[in-house]
């Protein structure tokens, strides 16, 4: 004989049943995981949203242009020798300004120097160069601060909502529901999930740019020295 003791448990098994005596399966939805956090738990998830939001559209801005610097017609330079041997220096420096690159206002910077001496015009490039550089990495510190406070902030979010866990424990009487302590401790970690994701991107992201700007760097280096060269022996 079947003794029900409690027939509330039976009440919540039969709702895994459908007819015919088929089992339902339960599913969960990305959107449904984001937003069954709760209001804490759903102010993090925004405020990770609109990081990776600044992530994307800084890594995005700051590829294009650095495409956009990198690109220099291979005989810059041997038009520029050109100009300099033959001392057209007003053809070399509309040269420069109509390439409208970091190499060319280097170049540019270099050329308006020209008749003091080579340490000045040494000076001036360095000078000029240490502008581009800063104008390459403008606003690329930002994706590191993002791809170091996204993880913090998901994990932030997670001991916050274990806290909420454990509070409803305690308000429980200590009676614990593992159906309830679950939802509420996967609930808790999709925060941090999030976070571990706007993480990861903004890391990546990060260091693409930075290999991208340090090419950039090597070439204006490269650059300098071959017009400082140029002028010591302009033959």
């Amino acid at each position: 004989m079947l003794n029900i003791q409690n027939p509330d448990s039976l009440a919540v098994a039969n709702e895994a049943l459908v007819e015919g005596g088929e089992t339902v399966e339960k599913t969960l939805s990305v959107w449904d995981l984001l937003t069954s956090g709760g209001i804490g738990g759903q102010i993090i998830i925004i405020i990770l949203a609109l990081l990776l939001f600044v992530a994307i559209y800084l890594y995005i801005e700051r590829t294009m242009a650095l495409k956009e610097a990198s690109k220099i017609d291979k005989g810059f330079m041997n038009q520029i020798r050109d100009h300099i041997t033959n001392r057209r220096f007003d053809s070399a420096k509309l040269l420069c300004q109509h390439t409208n690159s970091p190499v060319s206002r280097l170049v540019e910077k270099g050329i308006s120097r020209i008749g003091k001496p080579l340490e000045d015009i040494n000076t001036a490039i360095e000078n000029a160069g240490k502008l581009e550089i800063y104008n390459l990495e403008k606003n690329v510190s930002i994706l590191a601060t993002i791809s170091g406070a996204g993880p913090m902030i998901g994990f932030l979010g997670t001991v916050v909502g274990m806290i909420i866990v454990f509070f409803e424990i305690e308000k429980g009487g200590g009676q614990i529901q593992i159906d309830l302590l679950a939802g509420g401790i996967y609930t808790a970690m999709t925060t941090t999930v999030v976070g571990l994701i706007v993480g990861v991107f903004a890391y990546i992201g990060y260091n693409h740019l930075v290999v991208k700007t340090d090419k950039i760097v090597n070439q204006m280096e490269a650059t300098a020295v071959e017009f400082l060269d140029l002028l010591n022996d302009p033959v």
